[in-house]
């Protein structure tokens, strides 16, 4: 029989490698659901019409010190999670399914709030709302639809869409005005401010954005044409191909060390395993296994949206081991402990400078004067990764094949490869090159 739940084994209930629901002896069918990154939710269990279902009452409150707070329906509470299941099970009673009571209610509110913004005309901030929540956050990952969100003008905060402060380049111009009344001039000059503002490759971006929200707008008959229809990009986009020296990538690694936490962790790191800065910056300790020396990325957080495994040299495993667990959370790189890192652009900026103070240093050991040094040249967080897939090729440390499978890449081709050799046998290849590449960057950084 399950044990009744308190408010200290709330508290205490400690978080595992997979999602854990502990009953609740003191009411029946209510669960506290754990979640592998501590996060904590209240569930009921029931029957309906013969099948089981389960309705999801709200976050766990903790206390003052935690993120979630009690919200407006439910106080998180043990003792409000009970009150509420004893709600539900008396809508059982009379044969109403809670789950889709609760549903009904909320689309309800929401359909009422949408029609009383439409009344004068569907406007584009409700266009907007309803292209990111309807179709960008349930066919793209985070990451995307946020960046896409951004765009238009709109982030998500407390559970919902809301206009930024500014409007975005997008929703500060068109925001009150009917959808259906932007026309394709309304676009281009758009398009053509920001290029003239100085960011042509953000038009583009703006560009992308509006004509998918636009076009999902006309595959859903709520608009019958879009405005995009016939416009081209304002500027041409070239595909960078700057590969850093060993020497930039001994002084970035060394400048590194300056930085606050958790950049010199994250830089080093992006060095070693070559993954995207948005998967480095998420890792989490549930992700690693430390007695096989590997690192699963999950489908959700990946690209491509597959699973991605990442053999990890002692190098990396000696960094991830330096990071301090912070709070209740798993990732690694967290100055909080529960959100991913942010704040790339302030901490390039730091970087650079530091490595020009390491040059300068160097110099003057040297004997050299200080207007002799050539500053690096532009580089990005994205060229550590390539540079990376570029040191392989040049050291002969793998094949194409075998650093498309580093880098996760997946197309056509390596698809049909993938079916000759034996998964294992790439996983051997994999290790053998990323171990191979931290003894040289090791190498390399002690001189």
């Amino acid at each position: 029989m399950a044990k009744t739940l308190t408010d200290l084994t709330v508290r205490n209930a400690k978080p595992g490698k997979a999602r854990r629901e502990i009953a609740d002896g003191g009411c029946r069918g209510l669960y506290l659901v754990v979640q592998p990154n501590g996060s904590r939710t209240w569930a009921l269990r029931y029957r309906h019409a013969g099948k089981t279902r389960k309705l999801t009452i709200g976050p766990v409150y903790l206390g003052k010190d935690e993120i979630e707070q009690p919200t407006l329906d439910c106080a998180n509470t043990l003792a409000g999670a009970r009150k509420l299941a004893g709600e539900a099970t008396l809508l059982l009673a009379k044969g109403v399914d809670p789950a889709a009571e609760k549903f009904s209610a909320r689309e309800g509110a929401r359909l009422a709030a949408e029609d009383a913004a439409a009344a004068n005309g569907l406007t584009t901030t409700v266009l907007a709302k309803r292209f990111i929540r309807d179709h960008a956050m349930q066919r793209t990952r985070e990451s995307s639809w946020r960046e896409t969100a951004r765009l238009l003008g709109l982030k998500f905060k407390k559970g919902e869409l809301v206009v930024t402060k500014t409007g975005g380049e997008v929703l500060s111009r068109w925001g009150e005005r009917p959808a259906h009344s932007i026309t394709r001039a309304d676009v281009n000059k758009l398009l053509r401010d920001i290029v003239v503002r100085g960011a042509p490759v953000a038009s583009n971006r703006v560009l992308a954005a509006i004509r998918k929200m636009f076009n999902w707008a006309v595959g859903e008959d709520i608009l019958p044409t879009s405005p995009c229809a016939g416009v081209s990009r304002k500027a041409d986009e070239e595909s960078r191909s700057r590969v850093l020296s060993d020497d930039e990538l001994r002084l970035i690694w060394k400048a590194s060390d300056a930085l606050n936490y958790p950049f010199p962790q994250l830089t080093k790191l992006l060095i070693l395993t070559m993954q995207r800065r948005s998967e480095v910056a998420g890792i989490r300790r549930g992700e690693v296994d430390d007695k096989r020396k590997l690192w699963t990325i999950p489908a959700e957080r990946a690209k491509n949206g597959e699973e991605h495994e990442v053999p990890l040299s002692d190098a990396a495993l000696a960094i991830l081991a330096s990071c301090p667990r912070i709070g209740r959370g798993d990732l690694y790189l967290s100055r909080f402990g529960n959100t991913p890192t942010s704040g790339f652009s302030k901490a390039k900026g730091g970087l650079d400078a530091e490595i020009l103070a390491i040059q300068l240093k160097e110099a003057h050991g040297r004997g050299e004067p200080a207007d002799a040094i050539k500053p690096l040249a532009h580089w990005t967080w994205h060229d550590l990764r390539r540079s990376g897939a570029s040191g392989l090729a040049r050291l002969e440390l793998a094949d194409i094949v075998v650093t498309e499978k580093i880098l996760n890449h997946t197309n056509g081709a390596l698809r049909s490869v993938a079916g000759i050799y034996n998964r294992f046998e790439y996983a051997d290849r994999k290790r053998a090159a990323l171990v191979a590449w931290a003894d040289h960057v090791m190498e390399v950084v002690n001189g």
